[in-house]
């Protein structure tokens, strides 16, 4: 493959350099009217780390994820993400601001249609300026596509029709896609819940790889506590609203993990097998 030089995602701090991180959340209140869904949640992300979110179902993890993207309506407390305040910005900003950040989901929400290369493609439109309007890219956006590609292990697939891929191969074509956002953080939002076991380790494996290689956080929520345990760096657990867990993941195990889910009619949630 011809070489090309990748763009840093950001200037990020030092391994260690724990005292700026790209994410500050702090006393973060979020209300849907008379309802109160986050109530005094802080939360740091640092560069290079894969941090797993966990809780129930209404926990508010995704919740905690719009929050950063300014999606979710913040009525305390304060975000700040990539040097963004989020709470404070305007419309224009606010699109900077999702630009910067990438984004997985459990649906890849690729176009199904379309090739490999030109769904990652569209992950860079935000930074192709007016050659868009006419549906084009430049050779060195197209050879920086192939380079994330081949970073996710799919490049040979490149031609293919993203409708013509495996599940696992779909996730693996929209974190490519992530990347060619040159992003500041990529939030994985249950990124592996329809995938088999096999494969939720290898897609979490490689997000954990991304994060460290470039020197962006990864946050990623999950249900199944062994992903968690095995694929992250520190563990945040949420529990009607709250934060009831913030830890390194070495010092948690799955019993300390459990009280997340104790409120659940259905403690199966928990996925612990």
């Amino acid at each position: 493959m011809t070489a090309v030089t990748v763009p840093a995602p950001t200037a990020a701090p030092a391994p260690a350099d724990r005292t700026a991180p790209v994410v500050t959340v702090r006393d973060l209140r979020v209300d849907y009217g008379d309802q109160t869904v986050l109530d005094g949640v802080d939360l740091d992300l640092h560069a290079g780390e894969t941090v797993a979110l966990l809780g129930a179902s209404g926990s508010g993890k995704s919740t905690l994820m719009k929050s950063l993207t300014g999606f979710a309506p913040v009525a305390g407390g304060t975000v700040h993400v990539a040097g963004h305040d989020v709470s404070a910005l305007r419309t224009r900003e606010q699109r900077q601001l999702r630009a910067e950040v990438g984004q997985v989901f459990q649906q890849f929400n690729l176009i199904p249609r379309l090739s490999v290369l030109t769904n990652v493609l569209a992950g860079g439109l935000h930074r192709a300026g007016p050659i868009n309007l006419i549906g084009g890219f430049t050779g060195e956006q197209r050879k920086l596509a192939m380079h994330y590609l081949d970073r996710v292990g799919i490049a040979h697939k490149a031609k293919d029709q993203a409708r013509s891929l495996s599940g696992g191969q779909q996730q693996r074509v929209a974190i490519a896609r992530a990347l060619m956002q040159q992003p500041r953080i990529v939030l994985a939002d249950e990124p592996v819940a329809s995938l088999d076991p096999k494969l939720a380790d290898s897609v979490l494996e490689l997000l954990r790889g991304i994060a460290a290689e470039y020197r962006i956080p990864v946050l990623v929520s999950l249900h199944v506590l062994p992903l968690a345990l095995r694929h992250s760096d520190r563990i945040v657990g949420l529990r009607q609203g709250r934060m009831l867990i913030s830890a390194p993941t070495p010092e948690l195990d799955t019993e300390q993990l459990l009280p997340l889910y104790e409120h659940e009619e259905h403690r199966d949630d928990a996925h612990v097998a």
